[in-house]
């Protein structure tokens, strides 16, 4: 065998390099003649290798309201995202950010991906008002977890506000009363208002208050009448024509007054009329609207005002009876009750 020099060595190493003759890892030779390794290895995509990154879930949609009502949990829906995964583990939690406590943790098991999960909560869960982070947690089977991105990190906030207060109570509407009965053999107050009643009190009148109405207490018995209240000297009329069935003076009570019997089967009664005021007499004929006396305060009144009564069966008759003068007076006020 032919030996070469050894000063020629070094050389034809190189000349095998640049040709190609030596694989990438040769050894390289130290001029002293030993070997030595070549520059250390580095891994990873720098020699061809690829880096697997394992999959993990993602919150591709959360809806959480800004804002609900004190109360049950209002809705709450998402949606999971992970390639190539067809279910993962959720579930959901509410916590209270004053506290940081957790105050609910709904699993859902495994859900679908790709498809929009509502939440279904406890019942009897109820959140006061206050502030509270609603999170999605889930991982795969894989035991891969959530990722959390910036945006879609699976976590929002809620803020719960007190509930409105209640509207004011309004108080229901008095039932209307009832029109009284008729009486029988007489008209109602629509049917004699049709016929061309007046009404007594010919200027600006009132009806004064409940001390004024027909059944108002009267010591030992009732108001029998109603009173229509106006000015001093105020002509009084008779409603219907008639027949004045009686005149009289009464200090005590009545004052000067007149009775007033009509074919209609009413007997009217005028009180406290004006003194010296009284234009008609016992058993005078009289038609509706003829001025019978004026208003006045005299026997047992303190203010100017009409007391009339109606009754049917006969004034003071045995066997009549006195009836509610008010409905036939509204009916027959065709100006209304005003000031004077």
């Amino acid at each position: 065998m032919r030996h070469l020099p050894l000063g020629a060595l070094p050389a034809l190493i190189t000349a095998a390099l640049l040709c190609g003759g030596l694989p990438a890892t040769a050894l390289a030779v130290d001029p002293g003649g030993t070997q030595a390794p070549s520059s250390a290895q580095a891994g990873g995509t720098q020699y061809g290798v690829p880096v697997r990154v394992q999959a993990r879930p993602v919150v591709s949609r959360l809806s959480v309201p800004r804002t609900a009502t004190a109360g049950a949990p209002p809705r709450v829906s998402f949606r999971l995202e992970e390639a190539g995964v067809g279910t993962v583990a959720a579930r959901v939690t509410v916590t209270d950010l004053s506290t940081r406590r957790q105050l609910a943790s709904v699993a859902l098991g495994w859900v679908r991906t790709r498809r929009t999960i509502t939440v279904s909560w406890p019942s009897g869960l109820t959140l006061a008002p206050g502030s509270y982070q609603v999170s999605v947690v889930a991982h795969d089977h894989h035991g891969g977890t959530l990722l959390r991105l910036a945006h879609s990190s699976g976590v929002a906030t809620l803020t719960v506000a007190a509930p409105p207060p209640p509207p004011p109570s309004v108080a229901p509407a008095p039932a209307p009363v009832p029109a009284p009965a008729p009486e029988p053999g007489v008209p109602t107050p629509a049917q004699s208002a049709a016929a061309g009643a007046a009404f007594p009190v010919a200027g600006p009148h009132n009806f004064g208050g409940p001390e004024n109405r027909f059944g108002a207490p009267r010591g030992t018995h009732t108001h029998q009448g109603q009173d229509v209240l106006t000015a001093e000297g105020t002509p009084d009329v008779a409603p219907m024509a008639g027949t004045i069935s009686w005149t009289s003076y009464q200090a005590s009570g009545a004052g000067y007054y007149a009775v007033e019997h009509t074919e209609a089967g009413f007997d009217f009664m005028f009180a406290h009329c004006q003194a010296g005021s009284l234009a008609v007499s016992a058993g005078q004929a009289v038609t509706a609207g003829q001025q019978l006396c004026r208003a006045g305060q005299t026997g047992d009144a303190t203010t100017p005002h009409l007391h009339f009564e109606m009754w049917v069966g006969g004034w003071q008759a045995a066997g009549g009876h006195p009836i509610d003068p008010l409905p036939y007076l509204e009916a027959w006020d065709h100006t209304g009750p005003s000031p004077f």
